[in-house]
């Protein structure tokens, strides 16, 4: 049987294997992501409640979703939905993250599916899902259209699709590049590639060419008076997220 088309890029894969152990150190490497996890989960949450018609507040309002959370890192966002009732996979081309979210998984008292594998091996197998989790990942990879099309493939008819990146232009150079990686050191240097971000218009085109729906946006916006993040409708100038529904 031919092997599965990859678009995981070596390189990538090689910078966050070295900071694998530092994923649930919330003033480490990953800093960064725990500072904006609340707010991804606000979006993320709030779209599948109103996708697959589920009250938030309601005990284990995502049980009986399956739920691909698709470059899981250590799990920041695989175990919040399992605790929401949902059944997780987490996937990862790393392999060092899966053991370091393995760990905190069990630590944590959640049931999670961990895998070391790609979204395109996924497909291949035939994985389906309720909803693909696609959060910083694609800027990584060797080949966006690619990638997004399998992502595609892992939904269900009707599934939901949430993908976040970043913007590309000059502020988004200054605050990503030189101010996360240079200035605060929040990142390593070299951690982003600036020509591989991704403007909204351009994203919302490449889910179109996968075959998926764009049906919402909205930036995330870093406010350093507060040092907080929020969602906003309106400024996608630097980080933003994505929702995309499969054609039932």
């Amino acid at each position: 049987m031919q092997a599965p088309l990859s678009t995981v890029d070596p390189a990538e894969i090689e910078k966050f294997q070295a900071m694998a152990a530092e994923w649930w150190d919330e003033n480490g490497k990953f800093k960064p992501l725990h500072m904006l996890n609340p707010c991804r989960l606000e979006y993320i949450t709030n779209q599948i409640a109103g996708e697959f018609d589920r009250d938030l507040k309601a005990p284990l309002p995502f049980k009986g979703l399956r739920i691909l959370d698709i470059g899981c890192g250590g799990g920041l966002l695989s175990e919040p939905m399992a605790r929401l009732g949902a059944d997780v996979v987490g996937a990862d081309a790393a392999a060092g993250n899966i053991p370091v979210a393995q760990l905190h998984a069990e630590q944590s008292g959640l049931t999670i599916d961990y895998r070391h594998t790609t979204a395109e091996a996924l497909a291949e197998a035939g994985e389906q899902f309720d909803v693909v989790v696609n959060m910083e990942v694609v800027e990584h990879v060797a080949s966006p259209i690619d990638y997004l099309t399998a992502c595609r493939q892992l939904l269900k008819p009707g599934g939901l699709h949430i993908c976040s990146t970043l913007n590309r232009n000059p502020k988004s150079f200054m605050m990503a590049i030189i101010g996360a990686e240079h200035i605060m050191r929040w990142l390593p240097k070299g951690t982003h590639e600036w020509s591989k971000f991704i403007t909204p218009d351009e994203l919302f085109d490449l889910l179109r060419n996968a075959g998926l729906t764009p049906v919402d946006r909205k930036g995330f916006v870093f406010n350093p008076i507060l040092w907080s993040w929020s969602l906003s409708d309106r400024d996608l100038s630097v980080n933003y997220v994505t929702a995309s529904t499969k054609p039932a």
